[in-house]
């Protein structure tokens, strides 16, 4: 058991029963009033997202959630196929469950599968990935790192923030988490 004040961004909890993921929160001390901790949380089964008052001493169950690997295999229209890397055992996660980090995972990449009480309750992705840009306007000579930004379209089909310099199938590193531009990866 732990307090409202132990949140940390990406921890999982017992909220109703159900599993939540902290997404943001803050400690508040309005005036000569008693502290508490406001706390946006994502249900993890069905992806609604929940904001809530918790007191500074409110008891929370932080839950015990085991992460192994798995690589990916193949997507059909809603579902993610993935192999335990362990077992070899064949299973799927919905979009929901994927939390949005779908639009960075290619075929053969390996995430982390979470289960809690031998349940699967969602995948994490690395931090980053680095992927093929398939599809930017030409980048012009003279271009620099610190000029601009356009859109790029990269194999997934995420469309992301570059520099001026990216081209076409060029290899870029992105921040899974933001959704970021990182660097230009070596080929």
């Amino acid at each position: 058991m732990a307090t409202a004040l132990d949140f940390r961004i990406g921890m999982i909890i017992v909220f109703d029963g159900d599993l939540y993921t902290v997404e943001d929160y803050q400690h508040r001390t309005p005036g000569n009033k008693r502290g508490f901790v406001q706390a946006k949380m994502r249900n993890m089964k069905t992806g609604r997202l929940l904001e809530h008052k918790f007191s500074s001493n409110d008891k929370i169950e932080v839950a015990r959630v085991e992460r192994r690997p798995a690589q990916f295999l193949y997507r059909d229209n809603d579902s993610f196929y993935f192999m335990d890397n362990e077992t070899h055992d064949q299973f799927h996660l919905d979009q929901v469950m994927m939390s949005g980090q779908e639009k960075y995972l290619k075929e053969g990449d390996t995430v982390d599968v979470e289960t809690f009480q031998n349940q699967i309750v969602g995948c994490q992705m690395p931090m980053n990935v680095t992927l093929r840009v398939v599809e930017t306007v030409p980048g012009i000579k003279g271009d620099t790192a610190t000029g601009g930004s356009k859109p790029a379209t990269l194999e997934t089909g995420a469309v992301l923030q570059v520099p001026l310099f990216i081209n076409e199938n060029d290899i870029v590193r992105v921040d899974t988490r933001t959704g970021a531009y990182i660097e230009r990866a070596k080929q």
